[in-house]
């Protein structure tokens, strides 16, 4: 008869551990070219024309290769259908809540550059976890979201998503509209 004993001891398995990812310091550069606005994206980064079959004039990504990730930016001329825009920028970030376990909404004033709109944080296992619109109120509108080629993971992404968290806002603090389209 087989006899089994052990030290005295409970084995506990130790928790799943996620690799250990080091960011670059933020450092950041200038995007300034034909697209009606300009702003500053990290020198980690590289700015790509989206190519798309529907991507349309002034879209593109900033790829993060080294992360497996990209910031998606679509730019719209305003013509009286700023609404839609917006109502379609909340149907986007919202399309989310299924795996969202919270959705928070920061709102972004800045009268002196004319940049108002909504940061939206997406909490969970969402594809999308930071997306955000500005416009100009009037002729200029940018919507934008941060996205993983990876299956998503709140935990084991959650130190990339507020890394890149950052990143996006200083684009937005950085943003300047130009008057021309």
């Amino acid at each position: 008869m087989p006899f089994l004993f052990g030290c005295g001891e409970n084995y506990t398995p130790k928790p799943r551990g996620y690799f250990r990812i080091d960011f670059p310091a933020k450092t950041y550069q200038r995007f300034d070219s034909i697209c009606p606005f300009a702003f500053e994206f990290p020198q980690y980064g590289k700015v790509e024309k989206d190519v798309d079959k529907n991507a349309e004039p002034y879209w593109m990504n900033i790829v993060f290769k080294d992360f497996k990730s990209k910031i998606h930016l679509s730019y719209k001329p305003v013509n009286n259908n700023l609404n839609k825009f917006i109502e379609d920028a909340h149907t986007m970030a919202y399309k989310h809540t299924i795996k969202a376990d919270a959705i928070d909404e920061k709102l972004i004033i800045d009268e002196k550059r004319k940049v108002y709109g909504l940061l939206y944080e997406i909490r969970g296992n969402a594809a999308s976890s930071v997306q955000f619109y500005v416009t100009d109120s009037a002729r200029h509108f940018l919507r934008g979201s941060l996205y993983f080629d990876v299956v998503p993971n709140k935990d084991s992404l959650a130190p990339a998503i507020e890394f890149f968290r950052k990143d996006i806002m200083h684009l937005i603090e950085t943003l300047q509209w130009k008057n021309k389209l």
